[in-house]
């Protein structure tokens, strides 16, 4: 099993930035990719943006210049730095780790979701 903790979210003005973390631990043998998705009310959950075991990355359209993701390899850590908020970012920001087990089985893993509240 694998145990994801997130933690960062919060109330912030437009404008405002904000830091979201999640560690991952348990029986990871590697990591695939570490990724944000988010669900506002009434919508469907998207993803936000994702980093690869090599680094790369990818970004949403809406989110391309404000929002950088990152990893701590050796912490099994994921995070998503969010600047220049605007109130449609407002959202449920889970997290979400792709990992291979000790039998190289493609697992996928989900936080719990952090409250992004952003206020105009």
């Amino acid at each position: 099993q694998v145990q994801l903790v997130e933690s960062g979210g919060g109330l912030v003005q437009a404008g405002g930035s904000l830091r979201l973390s999640c560690a991952a631990s348990g029986n990871i043998v590697s990591i695939r990719a570490m990724a944000w998705y988010r669900q506002a009310p009434g919508k469907q959950r998207e993803l936000v943006a994702q980093i690869t075991g090599g680094g790369s990355t990818n970004y949403a359209d809406s989110v391309k210049g404000r929002f950088t993701i990152s990893r701590d390899n050796a912490k099994n850590t994921v995070y998503l730095q969010m600047d220049s908020l605007k109130p449609e970012d407002t959202a449920i920001y889970y997290c979400n780790v792709k990992w291979y087990n000790s039998i190289v089985v493609l697992q996928d893993s989900w936080g719990q979701g952090t409250q992004v509240t952003v206020s105009s």
